[in-house]
């Protein structure tokens, strides 16, 4: 009866997980979290740049071409983007708008204001749009339609 009793207590030993076994599947886990975590946050820091480099080279180009085609020019750098939006001063007879659909100028993906210039640097002749980026300052890694 002995015998009976130690054969099936190893057999329950050997049907269960050990405390160690369970704590290297936990750590393989976490592990592959974190790098599915770490892979979305690439993914969705790449999407948002592509969002505000599709902005700027297209979204924009054609609310500002029929700007120019009604009025003359392009908005100068002081009326800046909300000439798309609101009339401006001065300059209300010819004005057609507004000319973005949402009736307000967007943000970047990251909540800033795009940075807009007429007559552009980058551009001659054109205007120069560009955001921040992710950073929010200005630097060499702004997101530019040059």
């Amino acid at each position: 009866m002995n015998r009976t009793l130690t054969t099936s207590l190893r057999r329950s030993r050997r049907s269960a997980f050990t405390l160690l076994e369970i704590l290297i599947v936990l750590a393989l886990v976490g592990l592959l979290a974190g790098v599915l975590i770490t892979n979305v946050d690439k993914m969705f820091g790449e999407s948002q740049i592509d969002i505000a480099q599709h902005q700027v080279n297209q979204s924009f180009r054609a609310p500002l071409t029929s700007y120019r085609m009604h009025m003359g020019s392009y908005p100068t750098t002081e009326e800046g983007l909300e000439a798309l939006v609101r009339a401006p001063e001065g300059r209300g007879d010819r004005w057609r708008g507004p000319y973005l659909d949402a009736n307000q100028v967007p943000r970047d993906p990251w909540g800033n204001e795009y940075q807009y210039r007429y007559p552009g640097e980058h551009n001659e002749g054109g205007y120069d749009l560009w955001s921040y980026g992710p950073d929010g300052v200005d630097s060499d890694r702004n997101i530019g339609n040059w």
